[in-house]
């Protein structure tokens, strides 16, 4: 019998979720896919260390046949034909009611970017899951205002984000060993909900982030077809959306669709990590790939633009959806100038995806939600998606997608100081339990708290010279943090926050993901 001991705290409601019978189901996955798992996060060592020899990606010469095939994905499950407008969140019981009731084609309940893997969230995110699933979540606030789901039964598809392969589960251990944080928030969510989910017309459904490749994507098919055969699931049942938000998978979209096989419905544009992953992996590459500010890199980049058709062209010539990028905008209740900005940013945005094929969005706040609908309406009429629209025009080259230095914009000392404020904003709310942070009315979560530290750990290892003359140091960023620190003033956990950047941002070696030295804060 294998070992599997609970060893976070007590959490509301907990025993609902941490059932002997669901615990064996994840104890299960971990011993079968554990050290598959662990083998391809090796792998990712490998991969990166010839990348940054050679300077360069290509698409891989090995698997030429399959993208040279003739095949498609089974077509869009039940709940995910019209996904032209999708809303994400944190499994927060309020929050999650207010994107349930928005109007929202898809809720992508986010167990990854959107929320800080304390042991609360994690089990307390399942229960949410349960009771949403089920139509009874409800919620009553400190101040007594209540919320509950609406009645009239249309309500968004729910499909769960789990943690990407590189995150532990140190509070669910099997065998002495933390388990694999994906197949935790996976395991639990298909043990409890598959087969209700089957029952009520829909499935269980998933979005699977920050994959690096056709292998990691084929574990993921082994994970599906085994819970698929314990837990008595008609085959081909388990569908998932792909993001596509690290520079290795840009250049394997085909492959890992066909590696997901009868699991694959749609790949998505997740553009924040994706820049993330630009950085990270030309991080020492020399200067043709060290990017402008943050907020210059817009999707009209040349190397955004590449990425993009590529997406949609691969996708619909296999009969997958595609779905675009975040709008990360907060409408602005109090600055209507600001709003209308904002919004305008939002409308052009949403107008280029609908153009370019997408057959659906994502939006951060719910007030976005009429936006976004309205834009793809206009191109989707009664159709409810735009599998029929080929891109045959779309001949993306390696040189294309890897094209840093044709993004125009500059690198500022407003750029350097944005990225350290909002860094250390976000990562003392991470650090108290709250993954999705409002910041100067954007959202932001994990993945753009990676690009502000990583942007940073790059220009000081290539020296860069900021607008105002001045060469991007160690020392220099120590005095920027101090001077953001004095300006954010009182702020819980913002010295632990201070001290997670610095260990991140300012090492001698970059650390693949900032998350996993800030999970060992947390709990």
């Amino acid at each position: 019998m294998v070992d599997v001991r609970v060893e976070g705290p007590a959490v509301e409601r907990g025993e609902e979720i941490l059932t002997p019978e669901a615990l064996a189901f994840v104890a299960d996955l971990q011993t079968r896919f554990g050290a598959h798992r662990d083998a391809l996060l090796s792998a990712r060592a490998v991969r990166r260390a010839e990348i940054a020899a050679a300077r360069r990606i290509d698409f891989r010469a090995e698997t030429a046949g399959v993208r040279d095939g003739d095949w498609r994905v089974p077509p869009p499950p039940p709940g995910l034909v019209d996904r032209r407008v999708e809303i994400t969140g944190p499994t927060e019981p309020k929050m999650a009611i207010n994107a349930l009731n928005c109007g929202a084609s898809v809720w992508l309940a986010d167990l990854e970017d959107a929320n800080t893997p304390h042991w609360r969230n994690v089990v307390g995110g399942q229960v949410v899951l349960k009771d949403a699933v089920r139509r009874t979540l409800a919620f009553t606030s400190p101040e007594g205002k209540e919320y509950r789901l609406r009645d009239d039964g249309d309500l968004p598809t729910i499909v769960p984000r789990p943690r990407g392969w590189h995150l532990p589960e140190r509070h669910l251990v099997v065998e002495g060993e933390p388990s694999v944080g994906a197949l935790v928030d996976a395991g639990l969510y298909l043990f409890h909900n598959a087969q209700e989910q089957l029952d009520r017309g829909s499935g269980p459904y998933f979005y699977l982030p920050k994959m690096e490749g056709h292998l990691e994507a084929g574990l993921w098919r082994l994970v599906f077809d085994h819970a698929e055969q314990v837990l008595g699931l008609p085959a081909g049942s388990i569908r998932a959306t792909m993001l596509i938000e690290t520079i290795p998978a840009a250049f394997e979209m085909e492959e890992m669709l066909h590696a997901l096989g009868v699991h694959a419905t749609g790949l998505n544009a997740g553009r924040w990590d994706y820049l993330f992953s630009v950085i990270k992996t030309f991080r020492d590459a020399g200067p043709e790939f060290v990017l402008p500010d943050r907020g210059a890199v817009t999707m009209t980049a040349p190397m955004m633009r590449a990425y993009t058709d590529q997406l949609v062209a691969v996708c619909h010539r296999r009969g997958a959806m595609a779905i675009g990028g975040m709008a990360a905008a907060i409408p602005s209740r109090r600055d209507v100038e600001a709003n209308e900005r904002a919004l305008a940013k939002v409308r052009e945005d949403k107008d280029r995806e609908a153009g370019d094929g997408f057959d659906g969005s994502w939006v951060a706040h719910p007030d976005l939600v009429p936006i976004c609908r309205e834009i793809f309406d206009g191109v989707l009429g009664d159709r409810p998606n735009q599998l029929d629209r080929q891109r045959p025009e779309v001949s993306v080259t390696s040189e294309q997608l890897l094209d840093v230095a044709g993004v125009p914009g500059e690198r500022t000392m407003a750029g350097l100081r944005g990225n350290v404020e909002v860094a250390l904003r976000y990562l003392a709310a991470w650090l108290g339990g709250n993954g999705a942070v409002g910041i100067h009315n954007l959202m932001e979560d994990a993945a753009t708290a990676e690009i502000s530290r990583s942007q940073v750990w790059q220009w000081i290892d290539a020296g860069v010279v900021l607008d105002t003359g001045e060469t991007v140091t160690r020392d220099l960023v120590r005095r920027v943090i101090d001077e953001e620190v004095a300006g954010i003033g009182e702020l819980d956990r913002l010295d632990d926050a201070r001290t997670l950047f610095e260990r991140v941002a300012l090492a001698d070696e970059f650390p693949d993901f900032l998350t996993l030295p800030a999970y060992e804060l947390i709990d």
